[in-house]
């Protein structure tokens, strides 16, 4: 299960994808994940959703390692769903016992399902085609004019970047030390709710321990190499846009305009 996690992760591959400007990407990812709040009807998430597939196409990434990354969030989903279905009030549907579905509740926990689907493909395509030095580099870049505010914006991104990359180790750590835990005797699976909480003890002490480690070592590596921020730094590779990130602009653009004109119709 832990290793199904594919948010901040990088695939490599040689796609228009993987060569496009990052804040391209961000900007993008951005402006997906806000559309996708803006529809009032399915045909919206239609369009959303065939933006998605053609945006994986071109990224060159198998569709079966991103679907992968959602067997993590199914128990989210499924609570999503299951609140929205019985919670909202409206025209019944079906009821039984004390609890009824709404035709409403039937519409959102729909909606629902498919929007948080939809942002978690989303955000991981971005991470999957953008390496954590690139993300470092556009969000430095993106978020430039809040220096004005006295914004500390390098160490704001460099933090970001950090805590993306750090995603993938954790989770092979814990992995590790859930199969050493497993190997000794450890059950993560039987009991009741309270005693798996009690059963994760032994995996949470390691693991906070084998983080700071590893925030410490990454701490004496950076001071090591006289890191002192980003006051008076340059780039080895600045970011400059190409034609093809022009046209990504544009792709985006017009998705957005069609897709909220179609996703706000009354159907």
């Amino acid at each position: 299960m832990l290793r199904d996690i594919t948010l901040g992760q990088y695939y490599q591959t040689d796609s228009i994808l993987h060569k496009m400007d990052p804040r391209v990407k961000l900007g993008g990812t951005l402006l997906y994940i806000i559309s996708l709040f803006f529809f009032q009807n399915f045909l919206g998430y239609a369009v959303a959703a065939l933006f998605l597939a053609v945006v994986i196409r071109l990224s060159r990434v198998p569709f079966r390692f991103m679907v992968k990354g959602m067997k993590a969030i199914v128990f989210l989903l499924l609570i999503t769903v299951v609140f929205n279905l019985f919670l909202t009030p409206g025209t019944p549907l079906i009821t039984f016992w004390r609890l009824t579905i709404t035709e409403e509740g039937l519409r959102l926990a729909v909606s629902m399902a498919i929007r948080l689907t939809l942002l978690i493909i989303g955000s991981s395509v971005m991470t999957l085609t953008t390496t954590p030095n690139n993300l470092t580099d556009g969000l430095e870049k993106m978020m430039r004019p809040l220096r004005v505010f006295k914004v500390p914006v390098h160490e704001v991104a460099m933090m970001m970047s950090i805590a993306l990359r750090f995603i993938p180790i954790l989770l092979e750590e814990t992995d590790k030390i859930m199969k050493a835990q497993i190997a000794r005797g450890a059950d993560f699976e039987s009991g009741n709710l309270i005693r798996r909480a009690k059963a994760m003890v032994p995996l949470l002490v390691p693991l906070f321990i084998s983080a700071f480690r590893r925030a410490n070592d990454l701490a004496m590596a950076m001071e090591a190499r006289c890191y002192r921020g980003g006051e008076g730094r340059t780039k080895m590779k600045p970011l400059i846009y190409q034609r093809r990130d022009f046209i990504a602009y544009g792709c985006i653009a017009v998705y957005l305009a069609v897709s909220i004109v179609l996703g706000r119709l009354p159907l």
